[in-house]
């Protein structure tokens, strides 16, 4: 049985100090399902994606990087014709990095209903969505839609991470109802402390809700009583990773059965191995290393 299950957009990523000025880049892959699954396999959880990639070289690499971590991707799609999406990232020591996305008419923002196995979806422990799929446009939001109704129709656990990118959203209105519609159809909720107003009806004490609050740590509600873990120590090289990281860390311990206490506490120790490393998932740590 598969531990996870999850499905996104992979991405390519360029991250660059100042891209006006610096003659030097550094070329990724990322998405933020894309760290989960892969901290997941590192960790000894079966994973699966499910994404398009273009017929292009940052596809293919797409496709390196999840095999080799051990994350199946035998529903994934190579669409002939189409581009990987693409980032550009700004990351500038003591500021927030800035990003531009270069996606319309990507193959991953193509994902549809279409693609979503049922079957496969339904067998899963877990279901692992986020609102930045889902912002992707209507074909990539009804796959999530989709994803979602298999997994609650065969009672799987279904985690959602809001990942609100507001440039991705027509109107903040619009972002509202479909993360809404989207945390309360979930079981376990992951945000930052600045998208709990985006989700407020999905914000009962029944559902396990953890608030990331970045280096400040993180809080979760779970069984009616609330559990804190501080944040980093440590010096950030980027942030970005981290909130997947965490939910990665989060999730793994909750698969292993541990206290809610004891997921916050694996949550930051992948968050922190996330923001001090240059790549959003190359420095995320194997069980052994836990």
């Amino acid at each position: 049985m598969t531990d996870v299950y999850t499905l996104g957009e992979p991405l390519g990523v360029v991250t660059s100090g100042r891209v006006r000025h610096d003659g030097e880049a550094r070329l990724d892959v990322c998405g933020p399902e894309l760290t989960l699954a892969v901290a997941l396999a590192r960790l000894g959880h079966d994973c699966a994606y499910l994404g398009k990639v273009g017929g292009d070289e940052l596809g293919a690499r797409v496709l390196t990087v999840l095999r080799g971590e051990g994350v199946d991707v035998t529903d994934m799609r190579v669409s002939e014709g189409l581009p990987t999406g693409l980032l550009l990232r700004e990351s500038r020591v003591g500021r927030e990095p800035r990003t531009a996305h270069y996606r319309a008419g990507s193959a991953g923002s193509l994902l549809s209903p279409g693609n979503v196995p049922i079957d496969r979806v339904g067998a899963a422990k877990m279901l692992h969505v986020t609102g930045l799929t889902a912002a992707l446009g209507i074909d990539a939001q009804d796959a999530v839609r989709a994803a979602v109704s298999a997994a609650r129709n065969a009672g799987v656990v279904i985690s959602f991470a809001v990942e609100y990118v507001p440039e991705l959203w027509p109107s903040v209105r619009e972002a509202e109802e479909v993360l809404s519609e989207l945390a309360c159809a979930s079981h376990l909720l992951f945000l930052r402390q600045d998208e709990l107003d985006l989700v407020k009806p999905a914000l009962t004490p029944e559902r396990e809700v953890v608030v990331d609050r970045g280096a400040k740590g993180a809080t979760v509600r779970a069984d009616r009583m609330r559990y804190d873990v501080q944040g980093w120590q440590l010096p950030v090289v980027d942030p970005s990773g981290a909130g997947e990281a965490f939910a990665a860390g989060y999730i793994s311990a909750a698969l292993d059965g541990l206290t809610p206490q004891e997921r916050l506490h694996r949550g930051a120790l992948l968050s922190a191995a996330a923001v001090t490393g240059v790549s959003d998932w190359q420095g995320l740590p194997t069980r052994a290393e836990l």
